[in-house]
């Protein structure tokens, strides 16, 4: 009999499964669950999307593209990214198509990292970082965010992690789970603190779109000096909808983007031929769809942060993506206690905010990527749950 053990790539096996995952499996085995756990939009993609789509089909439009993606595609991502976000990309050697944004993520770290390079990793912050560093043989250095910083990354905190061993900075904002946004003084102080060394930064901008409160994104990549040390990350799923479609891009000076291009050349070949020409349509055409589905996205954040305080549980305002990150140190449980009590007892299922990294204790992630009517049920339980305990 073969021993796997020794089979298996030690780095792998070492890797633990996401956190998330937990109480969905567990919540998918009961009846009558309420769930505001997952981070996907509950709207169906923009029509304008799919009929670009259908029609792409319809004309045979089903072969490889070029492995940096349809040169249409990547035109239309640099029209966007400056009348967005102001920043400037050349099409050709700047941009890159990829399989969502998490395998954007994934070869960025791979094209960067050398065994034993320190990536510094803000948390609580999405899971897929900490292991995409290990993979990439790197070693994760974590900052913990403080709620009394609205959970952002301070150039102070910055200053005491830098090492000659940092390679590079995962800027995880808007944030999943916090909803915690950086804004320009944030990174100019960065720029100041890393003006003399080599250190990259990786900039997860998936929840661009998703600001409140009358902010508007900031890329650190429009920030002063610092675009020449910035790889962008951004995708198609959160913003428009789509994140079946798998589609992601990446975007940086030519000289790091010809490496992760290569990567990607050798492991995917190319992102999906249809969701390419889907994304084109919703770039070019469907900034209307995306204000309605923000404008609702609003009202549910309104309406879950509103409840969560009327029933005990103290819950700061989050700026971006579509998560609300309540404290439930009130109760005298951990997270994993109270997420594993409330699933058992009331039947709604939140993730602990221990899955997004040790700091994460004391809160708990809810989405609001559901109805109102949904999301007023999940409160109105929970806050019988509280009752009873």
């Amino acid at each position: 009999m073969l021993n796997y053990e020794s089979i298996l790539n030690d780095t792998i096996t070492e890797i633990q499964p996401s956190g998330i995952r937990k109480f969905f499996d567990i919540a998918a085995t009961m009846s009558d669950v309420i769930s505001l756990g997952v981070g996907e939009p509950d709207f169906e993609t923009p029509w304008k999307i799919r009929s670009a789509a259908i029609k792409s089909l319809e004309r045979g439009k089903t072969r490889y593209s070029s492995n940096r993606g349809l040169a249409e595609l990547r035109k239309e991502i640099a029209n966007y990214l400056r009348r967005k976000y102001s920043l400037v990309y050349e099409p050709e050697s700047e941009i890159l198509v990829t399989v969502g944004g998490s395998e954007a993520i994934d070869a960025a770290l791979r094209s960067i990292v050398n065994p034993g390079d320190e990536v510094i990793i803000p948390q609580p912050s999405y899971v897929c970082y900490v292991p995409m560093v290990q993979m990439a043989g790197g070693v994760p250095v974590i900052i913990e965010n403080r709620a009394e910083d609205d959970f952002k990354l301070t150039a102070a905190e910055l200053k005491e992690n830098i090492t000659p061993n940092t390679k590079a900075i995962i800027l995880p904002y808007p944030s999943n789970p916090t909803g915690a946004i950086m804004e320009r003084e944030d990174y100019e102080a960065i720029e100041e603190l890393i003006k003399d060394t080599n250190v990259i930064l990786l900039s997860d901008e998936i929840y661009a779109e998703l600001t409140f409160n009358g902010k508007k994104h900031v890329s650190p990549a429009a920030v002063g000096s610092l675009r020449e040390r910035t790889v962008v990350i951004n995708g198609f799923s959160k913003a428009f909808s789509m994140t079946g479609w798998r589609l992601g891009y990446t975007c940086g000076p030519k000289e790091i983007l010809a490496q992760i291009t290569k990567l990607h050349q050798y492991s995917i070949m190319c992102a999906p031929t249809t969701s390419q020409y889907a994304a084109v349509t919703a770039l070019r055409d469907c900034d209307e769809e995306v204000a309605a589905m923000m404008e609702e996205y609003d009202t549910r954040r309104k309406l879950m942060v509103k409840g969560f305080n009327s029933i005990g549980l103290e819950c700061r305002e989050p700026e971006g993506a579509f998560y609300a990150f309540p404290s439930i140190k009130s109760t005298g449980m951990t997270s994993g206690e109270f997420c594993e009590k409330l699933l058992e007892k009331e039947k709604v299922a939140v993730v602990p905010g221990t899955a997004f990294g040790e700091s994460g204790e004391g809160f708990i992630r809810a989405s609001y990527c559901y109805s109102t009517d949904h999301i007023r049920e999940a409160i109105d339980r929970m806050g019988r749950f509280l009752k009873e305990i």
